[in-house]
């Protein structure tokens, strides 16, 4: 990132206010994602029901008393027995399936259950895909399940309830009698069954009232597959090579919009994808309903001078074979890794006793080494400013809780990434003056080869440098540079550009692997590919 890149990130800092921007957030996505739907299932009338092969049916679910631990050094139940409470009958045991199921006639969802004030029940039923959605065509369609129910509702889906820290809404509590939307599906099957199991609780919690629990509304959206949809940018294909790589017809969708800087994507093992607003202090989520969430607020640093910082929050993520967030934190000039206990872990702060500039992106090898990139960006004042203790900006490696300085030759290493065979370490340069990729032979332990310049593209036109990189299954590097996203075959021969409407900064593959999500300046797109990415959690 340039310090021109840094002047305009303060100036929207400044033109835009946090509350405007969480506005837009809450309303775009969907909007952009889906549209309105084509047909809408009432699944609380004869029709719909019969249309899905449905019925609905009811159980109390009480409080009960139970054991557990309490909690141990390492932030789980590991300690000593405890007395607590629990549910029951909860989704998953065989007391779910023995309960007194009350069995629910059309048009009587809105009938009042449950006794009032602390109560807590389930409502479950099975939809069956028709051909048709009335004149709509099911096949390929993406269908939404909506249940608004007073008051707080989870929603089940398969016997699966996700488990997101952040996240509002979708099949987890929104809020009060506010609708919960699950995408059932984004690629319909005349056939699929869906068994839904949602579980209703009173509120608020903290001042149970007298009144019931009822479903308000239950329904399916149809969202058919569109035959044509418009492209938020274009792509210059230079070799013919790139038609293996990019689909004719392939188009760059967006996805949502009206953030401040955006960086760092990687794509999560369960379904959706985590992004970095640095300028924001911020760690978005974007789930395959379209809906943007925060998953972890002050990113990157809390501190009485965060004014002073234009990026003071978390730029490039990973995810380890565990599925913990690894961090680079600006403001903070560290890395760290989330537990599943919600703790931080500090992997890396210092070398050498002095403290890091600003990490900026990073990557694990498949033995769960650590290399990561150091400019100092992510200070307020970039290279000149007073608190910063390295003389140079370098490209680390983590192994065995040993640092390890690998390079030091780039004045702003940037993007880094692995060969799929991993014997080549990749790194771009964000530096108008040098705008090369290195490429390093990985040697055994932490240690490196001499580089080779693997592209140079100082002399394209444009102010912008090389940011983020990463590496497809085939070796094709995709690189963030001047005017779009670059791609080199294995060799370094230019194929092709990607020239989305806004500039992209990082990107990742996610989905089923051939999905490429991409973090350009205020707005998240995304284009289906040929060809497979290297996620973040994908075995080489």
């Amino acid at each position: 990132m340039t310090a021109r890149t840094l002047t305009l990130a303060a100036l929207t800092l400044s033109a835009l206010c946090n509350a405007a921007i969480a506005q837009q957030i809450a309303h775009a996505p969907h909007d952009l994602a889906l549209g309105n739907p084509a047909a809408i299932v009432d699944l609380d009338s004869k029709d719909g029901q019969a249309l899905t092969k449905s019925t609905w049916q009811f159980t109390s679910s009480q409080i009960v008393d139970a054991q557990n631990n309490a909690v141990g050094a390492d932030l789980r139940a590991s300690g000593a027995p405890v007395a607590t409470r629990d549910l029951a009958p909860r989704l998953g045991t065989p007391a779910f399936e023995k309960a007194a199921w009350e069995p629910i006639a059309p048009g009587e969802l809105d009938k009042r259950r449950g006794n009032g004030k602390l109560s807590f029940g389930w409502y479950r039923t099975s939809v069956t895909i028709p051909e048709t959605f009335g004149a709509v065509p099911a096949r390929g369609a993406t269908i939404v399940f909506e249940i608004v129910i007073d008051d707080y509702a989870e929603v089940w889906v398969d016997g699966r309830l996700p488990l997101v820290l952040g996240q509002s809404g979708g099949a987890l509590i929104k809020g009060f009698n506010a609708p919960n939307r699950v995408v059932l599906t984004s690629d319909a099957q005349p056939g699929q069954r869906f068994d839904l199991a949602v579980f209703a609780a009173n509120g608020p919690l903290s001042a149970p009232p007298m009144n019931f629990l009822w479903v308000r509304t239950a329904t399916l959206e149809v969202h058919p597959r569109a035959a044509q949809q418009v492209s938020f940018g274009t792509v210059q294909r230079v070799d013919p090579a790139l038609d293996a790589i990019v689909p004719a017809g392939a188009r760059i969708e967006k996805l949502a919009e009206g953030f401040q800087f955006l960086e760092g994507p990687v794509w999560h093992r369960d379904g959706y994808l985590l992004f970095s607003d640095p300028n924001a202090n911020t760690i978005y989520r974007y789930d395959p309903e379209g809906r943007v969430s925060v998953f972890r607020a002050k990113s990157g640093y809390k501190g009485l001078d965060v004014g002073t910082y234009h990026q003071p929050g978390s730029n490039g993520l990973t995810l380890d074979k565990e599925g913990r967030l690894v961090i680079d934190e600006h403001g903070n000039r560290r890395v760290t890794r989330l537990e599943r206990t919600g703790a931080l872990t500090v992997l890396a702060d210092r070398y050498e006793g002095k403290r890091l500039n600003s990490p900026n992106d990073l990557v694990l090898k498949s033995d769960g080494t650590l290399y990561f990139t150091d400019p100092p960006f992510g200070l307020p004042k970039v290279f000149d400013d007073p608190k910063k203790e390295l003389p140079f900006s370098g490209v680390f490696c983590l192994r065995d809780g040993k640092l390890t300085l690998l390079s030091k030759e780039l004045a702003g290493p940037n993007g880094i990434g692995f060969s799929p065979d991993e014997k080549f370490l990749y790194v771009s340069n964000w530096d108008p003056q040098r705008k090369v990729i290195l490429r390093f032979p990985v040697e055994a332990g932490c240690a490196v080869g001499a580089p080779t310049v693997f592209a140079d593209l100082t002399q394209a036109p444009g102010e912008e440098a090389l940011d983020g990189l990463k590496i497809d299954a085939r070796g094709d590097v995709f690189v963030s540079g001047p005017g779009g996203l670059w791609i080199f075959d294995a060799t370094g021969k230019h194929l092709g550009t990607l020239h989305p409407e806004q500039q992209p900064a990082n990107l990742a593959w996610g989905d089923d692997g051939r999905t490429l999500y991409l973090a350009a300046r205020t707005a998240l797109y995304r284009i289906r590919l040929s060809v497979s990415g290297v996620t973040a959690t994908a075995s080489r």
